[in-house]
C-alpha cells in the first residue's frame, strides 16, 4: 500500500490576507489566514502550506509574526515560504513555529542555499518549490513544427529562467532538499486537473517526495493524481478556500475510490 497520500491546503498570502488567482494572476481575497489554518487543521488536512507570494518581488522577509499566529492554532505540519534567502531567516521561521521552509527564487539564484539549509535544519525541513510552465520551442528545421519544453519560473511566476524543469528537480534532490513542491503554472487555478504527465515523469525519477500543485478541482482529479503518478501529496487552494470541496468530503471520496489516505478521528468516514 505504501505511505498514505497527503492532502495539503495552500494559503497564498498577500498583505496579510489569503488570496487566490488563476495562472498566477487575477488575485482575489480568500479570507483570514489564521482562521483558514485552524479550519483546515480541524477538518483533517494532513499539512498546511503558507506562501507569502509577493515577498520575493517586494524584496522583504516573510511575515514572521503571522507565522507565529498561525502556528499557535495548528496541530499539523506547517510549511512556510516566501522571501527566504538565507539560513538565518529560515531558522527564525522554524523558531516561529513552522515545521518546514520552502524556497524557490533564492534556490535558483544560489543553489548552494539548498545544501546550507539541509545541513543546518535537516533535509526533512527543506522544501524547494518549482513553478513550471510549458514553453514552445520552434523546430530548427521546420519553423511550422512546434515542440514544448517545461521551464522553471521565479519571482512568483513572473520571470522565466533558463532551467529545464526535470534537470532542476534532479539538481534539487542532489543538493539535499527533502521534498519538491511542483506547481504547474498552466494548470494553476483552472480546476481542470493536475499536470499528470509532468508530475509522473518527475515523481518517478526522484527519490524524494513530490507535492503536486495546480489544477485540483474535483475529487476525481486527486484520484487521478494518486493513481496515475507517484506524487506523495496533492496541494490545492481555491476549492478549499471557497468551500467547493471541503477537505473531509475530498478524503471520504478518495477512500471510496481506494486511495490510501489518513482519516482523522474527528472527521470520521
Amino acid at each position: 500500500m505504501g505511505l498514505k497520500k497527503r492532502i495539503i491546503p495552500c494559503l497564498d498570502i498577500k498583505d496579510g490576507r489569503t488570496v487566490k488567482g488563476i495562472n498566477f494572476i487575477g488575485l482575489r481575497d480568500a479570507g483570514d489566514p489564521v482562521q483558514l489554518a485552524k479550519q483546515y487543521a480541524d477538518q483533517g488536512a494532513d499539512e498546511l502550506c503558507f506562501l507569502d507570494i509577493t515577498a520575493t518581488i517586494e524584496k522583504r522577509d516573510t511575515l514572521v509574526p503571522l507565522v507565529k499566529e498561525i502556528a499557535v492554532v495548528l496541530n499539523i505540519p506547517f510549511t512556510v515560504g516566501g522571501g527566504i534567502n538565507d539560513v538565518g531567516l529560515a531558522k527564525e521561521i522554524i523558531k516561529a513555529g513552522a515545521d518546514k521552509v520552502a524556497i524557490n527564487s533564492a534556490a535558483v539564484k544560489r543553489p548552494k542555499l539548498i545544501s546550507e539549509l539541509a545541513a543546518e535544519l535537516g533535509s526533512q525541513c527543506v522544501v524547494v518549490a518549482v513553478d513550471t510552465k510549458r514553453i514552445p520551442t520552434n523546430n530548427q528545421n521546420d519553423s511550422s513544427l512546434k515542440s514544448w519544453i517545461n521551464k522553471v519560473f521565479v519571482a512568483g511566476g513572473r520571470v522565466e529562467t533558463d532551467l529545464e524543469t526535470m534537470a532542476w528537480c534532479e539538481e534539487i534532490e542532489r543538493l539535499g532538499a527533502g521534498e519538491i513542491l511542483l506547481t504547474s503554472m498552466d494548470h494553476d487555478g483552472t480546476k481542470n486537473g493536475f499536470a499528470l504527465e509532468l508530475t509522473e515523469l518527475i515523481s518517478k525519477k526522484l527519490n524524494i517526495p513530490v507535492i503536486a500543485s495546480g489544477g485540483g478541482g474535483t475529487a476525481a482529479h486527486f484520484e487521478e493524481l494518486f493513481k496515475n503518478t507517484q506524487a506523495s501529496a496533492g496541494l490545492a487552494a481555491s476549492i478549499f478556500h471557497f468551500g467547493e470541496l471541503p477537505v473531509p468530503e475530498l478524503k471520504k471520496q478518495l477512500v471510496k475510490a481506494g486511495v490510501s489516505i489518513r482519516i482523522p478521528a474527528q472527521v470520521g468516514i
